[in-house]
């Protein structure tokens, strides 16, 4: 009979939150749950397309990545960063292979142009990791007419994902880097996005991720049998991103918050492992499938992610229909 005392546990941290999404939250799974290491060349000849890589998760992911022997093809805004991370990351990796590739998601005209080179290439991906974020301010509307955040968390992840879903190889895995934010928002297809006079950053971006987790259930018809579709939330990580954006927050919760290479784990094990690969549409945390709804009136029903597809394909213009 399996020891009950780890998921007793692993209960407990999740009904706390703090606990869950805290350091503490991550060494009392690893531990308990006896997290199992990759293999060596876990990833050896997976190609792997990875945005927002110049810092926090997403470089520590990609060093992890390469360390396991993938090719990781880092997506970046900003070229002199992108491309000196990527070196940098090359020579602190020398087991995987990495590339820069320029493209800001808040721009979704350098997002199709980005994705019909990868498939005028033609070269197969494994994998692709939805990563990039940003948490603003004010409210700010890119060029397509679209507040900020949404643009770079939701529509532009979608959009690239249609464009190059011809090129994902069986089984392939599409992954959504999402916040613990979700858990504060619901979904109001009417409400995504919010107003100049009433603009909270922090409540934008919960709506994005909110809105990211509503739709892994129709990706994952979408991208089936060929490829599986989940998302995963990193817990509370010490990320350059965080103390910029919320530096109060990280004042106050500094010494638990975890590594970026901790907020990484899950990310990089949904890539590796077998278990991932038999189902699809699930949120993450710690290893672990977790509930999308933590309070009460932030559940979804199908008809609401319905209208939802249909709003973000529409804005990416692509099909509507998942």
């Amino acid at each position: 009979m399996d020891n009950p005392i780890p998921r007793a546990v692993d209960l407990l941290l999740e009904a706390t939150v703090a606990g869950s999404f805290t350091r503490l939250g991550y060494e009392a799974r690893r531990r308990l749950d006896h997290w199992e290491e990759p293999p060596p060349g876990a990833l050896a000849g997976r190609r792997i397309l990875l945005t927002g890589a110049t810092s926090g998760i997403g470089r520590a992911a990609t060093g992890q990545l390469l360390d396991l022997g993938a090719e990781v093809l880092v997506v970046g805004r900003d070229e002199q960063r992108t491309v000196r991370a990527t070196a940098e990351l090359g020579v602190a990796h020398p087991d995987g292979t990495v590339s820069a590739h320029i493209a800001d998601l808040a721009d979704l005209g350098a997002v199709r142009e980005m994705a019909d080179e990868l498939v005028a290439f033609g070269k197969p991906f494994d994998a692709i990791v939805h990563n990039a974020g940003a948490l603003l301010a004010d409210k700010t509307v890119t060029a397509d007419g679209l507040e900020t955040t949404l643009a770079v968390h939701l529509v532009a992840p979608h959009l690239l994902t249609e464009r190059l879903t011809p090129l994902l190889r069986a089984p392939a895995r599409v992954i959504w880097v999402t916040s613990g934010g979700m858990y504060s928002q619901g979904l109001d297809v009417d409400d995504l996005e919010m107003d100049a006079e009433s603009y909270k950053g922090t409540a934008q971006y919960a709506r994005a991720k909110r809105a990211q987790v509503e739709l892994l259930g129709l990706w994952a018809e979408r991208l089936a049998p060929d490829a599986v579709a989940h998302a995963m939330h990193p817990g509370w990580t010490d990320t350059p991103g965080v103390e910029a954006s919320l530096p109060t927050f990280r004042k106050v919760t500094g010494p638990t918050l975890r590594t970026p290479d901790q907020g990484a784990d899950t990310l990089v094990w949904l890539l590796w492992a077998d278990e991932p690969a038999q189902v699809s549409g699930q949120l993450w945390l710690d290893r672990r499938p977790r509930s999308t709804v933590h309070f009460p009136g932030t559940g979804t029903d199908d008809a609401e992610r319905a209208r939802l597809w249909e709003w973000v394909a529409a804005a990416a213009r692509v099909p509507k229909s998942p």
